[in-house]
């Protein structure tokens, strides 16, 4: 009988068990599936980082620049009871021009532009565009002041004997690379600034008739707005 044993084992083909994902450096399809899971996730996680990072300073540049614009319209409220804001006028060439804000003072008018920068603004009284850099981001703008200009000659078309001056406001931590023009201002020193400004000679008495002419030029209507949006879309 243990040779007949012997005999049925000899021919018997023994089963071959699964090797274990260890030996040999074998990877399983788990195990890579799992790879492919983990490089996804990472991947996913960086992607939102990143929009959020996007939309969380998209959001602190909008809300500062808000602020900017109520610190504006504040001051100017302190100076004179006589102000508008975000208004369109006839330009002073064709077309339509459109205003940040305009303030009757003692012998004049000002007619002002704002803009909202963080970091350094590289600058020049007669250079077409000036360039701001905050951190990584840089854009170039025109020039406010040359900008403005079209703006202050369309508010002088109205009122055509009044004093009518560029002035350009800054909101925003923002530095210059070199002393800015004179009309060029940050929000913190607009009340001084007004306070001390001096217009030229003028012989207006009724100064009420003449702010009377500016806000009946003003135009805010919807549909004003809508062919100044067509007019600079077109441009």
């Amino acid at each position: 009988m243990l040779k007949a044993a012997r005999t049925i084992l000899s021919g018997t083909p023994l089963i071959a068990l699964p090797a274990s994902a260890t030996d040999g450096g074998l990877q399983t399809g788990i195990t890579g599936t799992g790879t492919a899971t983990f490089m996804f996730t990472l991947a996913a996680a960086l992607l939102l980082t990143l929009i959020f990072r996007s939309s969380a300073n998209h959001a602190a540049r909008f809300l500062t620049a808000r602020i900017g614009q109520w610190r504006i319209r504040t001051a100017l409220a302190k100076r004179s009871p006589d102000v508008l804001h975000d208004f369109i006028l006839p330009g002073a060439y064709g077309g339509l021009v459109k205003i940040d804000h305009a303030i009757l003072t003692a012998g004049g008018i000002l007619c002002i532009q704002t803009k909202h920068c963080n970091g350094i603004v590289f600058d020049g009284e007669d250079e077409a565009q000036w360039t701001n850099v905050d951190g990584v981001r840089r854009q170039r703008f025109l020039n406010p002041l040359i900008q403005n200009e079209g703006r202050t000659r369309a508010l002088q078309k109205i009122v055509p004997d009044v004093p009518v001056e560029n002035l350009v406001i800054f909101s925003g931590s923002v530095d210059f690379t070199t002393p800015p023009p004179k009309n060029v201002i940050h929000v913190r020193n607009l009340e001084s600034y007004i306070a001390k400004f001096v217009f030229g000679p003028c012989k207006i008495k009724d100064w009420d008739a003449v702010w009377m002419s500016v806000k009946a030029a003003a135009m805010t209507d919807v549909d004003t707005r809508k062919d100044f949006a067509a007019q600079i879309g077109f441009s």
